[in-house]
């Protein structure tokens, strides 16, 4: 099996370790792949209030708003029980018979609620963004240009 050592870490690595890239001379990109994703979410992380800014006005094209409005609706048809459980518990808070509290976890006031079991609708546990996503297992960076 061939090997390459990446110019960031130094490891010699497999090439399916690095990307590929046809102006390469082996085909491969020089820096691992680790090293790579590594580099992009620093530049994310530093430059971040540039690439949401980019992305608010990407979202405002027109074939961007058909796309996400396709999804959502696909989205919707997929999973009915999830998308109605939302609706009567977006109602129930603005009628004022569901009141938010706080994150369970940490305090924050600014919180969504989570359901546990989708055919409950009423039933909900309140968390923070950042709560709520590390519930499902994801990083809130990894939404956060979607948020809007």
């Amino acid at each position: 099996m061939e090997t390459k050592t990446c110019f960031k870490c130094g490891k010699e690595k497999v090439l399916d370790d690095f990307y590929k890239h046809s102006q390469m001379k082996d085909g491969r990109v020089g820096k691992c792949k680790e090293c790579n994703k590594k580099d992009v979410q620093e530049n994310y992380d530093k430059n971040r209030l540039h690439y949401v800014e980019y992305e608010k006005e990407r979202c405002q094209r027109p074939d961007r708003k058909q796309n996400a409005g396709e999804y959502q609706r696909k989205r919707r048809r997929k999973n009915p029980e999830k998308y109605l459980a939302n609706q009567l518990a977006e109602r129930a808070i603005k009628s004022g018979n569901l009141v938010k509290g706080v994150c369970e976890i940490c305090g924050k006031e600014k919180v969504e609620a989570h359901h546990d079991d989708y055919y409950k609708p009423l039933s909900v546990r309140w968390l923070c963004r950042k709560h709520h996503l590390e519930y499902h297992g994801k990083k809130e960076t990894e939404t956060i240009l979607w948020k809007y």
